[in-house]
């Protein structure tokens, strides 16, 4: 394959428009409803994982930033707003809430969901090699000599 516009649009490899979804959280004892715009992983998302690896947007806001938009796309929260960084009078993104979005962006990009592993075997045999069975096994505490 030629990696081309075209050849990448026909196989899938953009995201495409935001997925709808509704959401549910508690907020002071009382359920709320909402509907959100979930951007499938994508180029935001990746950036925002690199800048969380190297310490420069916090892992979790930077996850629900990229990925939490409007119906056109566009961002609807930054980092800041979620930490309570923009404004902390307003204070950081509630912990319900913030729970739900992330569910909701893990549902749209099927994540949780695991894929067999083309390595696996069926044969029932352990593949780890008796060193490091020996060290899995000497946990703290236990009576082994």
């Amino acid at each position: 394959m030629k990696l081309n516009i075209e050849t990448l649009s026909s196989i899938g490899a953009f995201t495409g428009r935001p997925v709808e979804r509704e959401i549910k959280w508690l907020q002071g004892g009382q359920e709320i409803v909402a509907t959100v715009f979930v951007r499938p992983l994508g180029y935001q998302t990746a950036v925002n994982d690199v800048l969380s690896a190297t310490g420069k947007v916090e892992t979790y806001a930077g996850r629900i930033a990229a990925s939490i938009c409007d119906e056109e796309g566009r961002p609807v929260f930054a980092v800041a707003d979620i930490t309570g960084d923009a404004d902390p009078n307003r204070g950081a993104l509630d912990g319900n809430l913030t729970v739900a979005l992330m569910m909701v962006i893990a549902e749209v990009n099927n994540l949780g969901k695991t894929i067999s592993s083309p390595m696996s075997t069926s044969s029932g045999t352990n593949s780890s090699s008796p060193a490091s069975a020996e060290e899995q096994s000497q946990r703290p505490g236990s009576d082994s000599v």
